[in-house]
């Protein structure tokens, strides 16, 4: 999402455990929140308010338990300063209470009248009053603390579990009042700026700084207490946004949207999109240490015996071929002038000059011999090692667990050479079952590679025949939705030919190329608020394919959290 995760975090001092906590979980947690149905049904301004009113109900349930736990808090404070501080932030829940009150007025409902809180809610409720009263794994109850020192403590857990209601809710503020400016009607304009104020935003500093504050003198061990507190209150209210109740038609998450009415297809790029690194430098890699170790132990009579270090200076030589040739292919591409509309079939055509381009390429690494004499089994234990993408493992697992009660497929295109290297990887996570890999292939003779590539797919124009060939075979009585995630020029003609096409980094290049093609690139969370507003019951998808628009995210929770939605599991 945008910024604002960061900056927000940046309020609080340097190696502070307020801001490594929040940190942690504005990556994973803090867009869950926000890819729910109601907020992002607030964000667009069409929230029923039947299901605002129940939510504004639910959360005066909270805030009492959050004043109470404030209570609790102050009472096992050793310190003055700390025990004032604690009373400002609890007098301003109050007047956050005293808020729901006229808004719950003004909409004609009895703040008086009782209605009862959700499973959610209790559960979240629960967990913060168990904390206050010390009832935390590791920690004694407060009822059992002597000395004020251990007192303290339980003042420190209770602040780690509230902190992080404040500082999501200043970053949600932030997030939506981006709406507020398209909108000078919203109609949940008085909510949202609540939380954008910069009184609210002191408030979420002043509980950061006291938490800073009480941690000081704490072990690693209970710091790793209010760590593992915080995230599972960041859980909690993840939950509590996921459990309100939004009856309507909703674009996220997208199994929701799809059900019944259509059928999921997922494509997925591997290199860079998946991986921290490419798994060309990975296979070159294994095959020179295949050499150094088949030269060093003698016993290797049937390759061509090329010192290693030849081999890393082809290899070397190869890549800084490719890394130039490629930024003159680039401009070779380029139209002159920026298109004033997107333009798919001028796209196709320049990037045909990138396909030969990668397919020369591919030739002179097969004709350097680079790639001959790797073992099979040394690239599969190279593939269990690769490291994926932060959020990357969690969607794949997911993906495996649900893929058919979601009814839903998932393809890997990639201009991997070894699509062994592509099942390890995801065989090493749990993420393999139902995946559909489509790659290239190694030659080998027995185990050994051969330094021959099977060559399936090397190039955009490839990845995006595929890409159709796999919808135009998919058996499937309903209509298809297809989302297309990838990083780079090589996935810009499939990213464009989905129904969603779904940009994972900050790659210059494709930017550059698609925009100078009349690409639009538009952050995912305001892309779908937008989507959120065409909405209707009867309306055709709101997706549509060729549409020139591609959504950026920053990280692989911001996808999980949009197709699959919440889940903890």
């Amino acid at each position: 999402m945008s910024s604002s995760s960061s900056s927000s975090a940046a309020v609080v001092a340097e190696g502070s455990a307020a801001r490594r906590f929040w940190i942690a979980a504005s990556t994973r947690e803090a867009a869950f929140a926000a890819y729910t149905p109601f907020l992002l049904s607030l964000a667009a301004g069409n929230l029923p308010l039947d299901s605002f009113r129940h939510y504004i109900a639910q959360d005066a349930h909270f805030l009492h338990a959050f004043a109470r736990a404030y209570e609790m808090a102050e009472e096992c404070a050793d310190d003055d300063e700390d025990r004032a501080t604690i009373a400002v932030l609890r007098n301003a829940i109050l007047q956050e209470l005293k808020l729901h009150a006229s808004v719950l007025q003004e909409w004609g409902v009895d703040p008086a009248k009782e209605i009862p809180p959700s499973p959610a809610t209790t559960k979240y409720t629960d967990f913060l009053l168990a904390t206050a009263a010390g009832k935390v794994d590791g920690a004694k109850g407060s009822d059992k603390m002597v000395t004020p020192f251990e007192k303290t403590k339980i003042a420190a857990y209770t602040v780690g579990a509230m902190t992080p209601c404040m500082r999501l809710y200043a970053y949600l503020g932030k997030e939506l009042s981006v709406f507020l400016k398209q909108d000078e009607n919203h109609p949940f304009k008085k909510w949202i700026n609540t939380y954008a104020s910069s009184d609210f935003e002191d408030n979420a500093f002043q509980i950061e700084e006291l938490l800073d504050k009480l941690s000081v003198s704490l072990t690693g061990e209970e710091l790793e207490i209010i760590g593992k507190l915080y995230q599972q209150a960041m859980r909690l209210e993840v939950e509590f946004f996921s459990s309100q109740l939004v009856d309507q038609p909703v674009v996220a998450p997208l199994s929701r949207y799809c059900d019944p009415k259509y059928k999921l297809l997922i494509f997925s790029d591997f290199d860079l999109t998946c991986t921290v690194v490419d798994s060309s430098a990975i296979l070159a890699e294994i095959a020179i240490l295949s050499h150094q170790k088949a030269s060093q132990s003698g016993t290797d009579n049937t390759l061509d015996r090329t010192k290693s270090a030849d081999l890393r200076h082809s290899w070397n030589m190869l890549s800084k071929q490719y890394m130039e040739e490629y930024d003159q292919c680039m401009e070779k591409l380029l139209p002159s002038e920026e298109a004033t509309s997107f333009d798919f079939d001028q796209l196709y055509k320049g990037l045909e000059v990138l396909a030969e381009f990668e397919k020369l390429a591919n030739s002179r690494v097969v004709d350097s011999g680079v790639l001959r004499g790797v073992d099979l089994e040394d690239i599969r234990k190279a593939g269990e090692r690769l490291i994926l993408q932060d959020g990357c493992r969690n969607f794949f697992q997911k993906i495996g667990k649900t893929r058919e009660s979601l009814n839903l497929d998932i393809h890997i295109l990639s201009y991997c050479w070894c699509a062994e290297l592509i099942r390890s990887a995801f065989s090493s996570v749990g993420g393999l079952d139902g995946l559909n890999i489509h790659s290239n292939e190694f030659a080998f003779e027995g185990s050994v590679s051969t330094g021959e590539i099977n060559r399936k797919m090397e190039s955009p124009i490839d990845k995006v025949e595929m890409f159709k060939s796999i919808k135009s075979n998919t058996d499937s009585t309903a209509p298809l939705l297809s989302v297309y995630i990838g990083d780079s020029v090589g996935d810009l003609l499939c990213l464009l030919e989905a129904d969603i096409g779904i940009v994972v980094g900050s790659s210059t290049t494709l930017r550059r190329v698609g925009k100078q093609f009349g690409v639009s690139f538009v952050p995912l969370f305001p892309g779908l608020v937008d989507k959120q507003r065409q909405i209707t019951e009867q309306e055709a998808s709101v997706f549509k394919a060729r549409s020139g628009v591609l959504y950026t995210v920053s990280s692989w929770s911001e996808i999980h959290a949009f197709v699959l939605g919440y889940d903890f599991s």
